[in-house]
């Protein structure tokens, strides 16, 4: 993983990868949280909501880090509970994947186009 805060966040259980979606499952604000401690500053913030019930259903983040010059941006859909949500997070146009070992496996088979392996 690129980012000492997200790799933090994934190895204390805090985001989960998850293949079919080709994505993470984690709490929005903790993965905004983690992207900070390694030096991201909010450039964009937008949250979308449901009309029925006003809870965020899903939203976009940008920043960038000053020091690096590196843009960071993450996507998320809200799941129906509204805790966790599949988030989907680059640096510099790259996907963040933590799990070395699969990828070593040649499990990781999402890629650019629409994520299709």
């Amino acid at each position: 993983m690129h980012a000492s805060g997200l790799t933090a966040l994934h190895d204390q259980g805090g985001m989960t990868w998850t293949e079919p979606e080709c994505g993470w499952v984690a709490v929005p604000e903790e993965v905004l949280q983690a992207l900070a401690v390694d030096g991201f500053e909010q450039c964009k913030h937008e949250e979308t909501t449901s009309r029925r019930d006003r809870r965020p259903s899903g939203g976009v983040w940008q920043g960038v880090n000053p020091a690096t010059g590196a843009v960071a941006s993450a996507i998320w859909v809200a799941d129906a509970t509204g805790n966790r949500a599949l988030v989907f997070i680059d640096i510099d146009g790259e996907p963040v994947v933590v799990d070395d070992d699969a990828r070593k496996r040649g499990d990781v088979s999402c890629r650019e186009e629409g994520g299709e392996g």
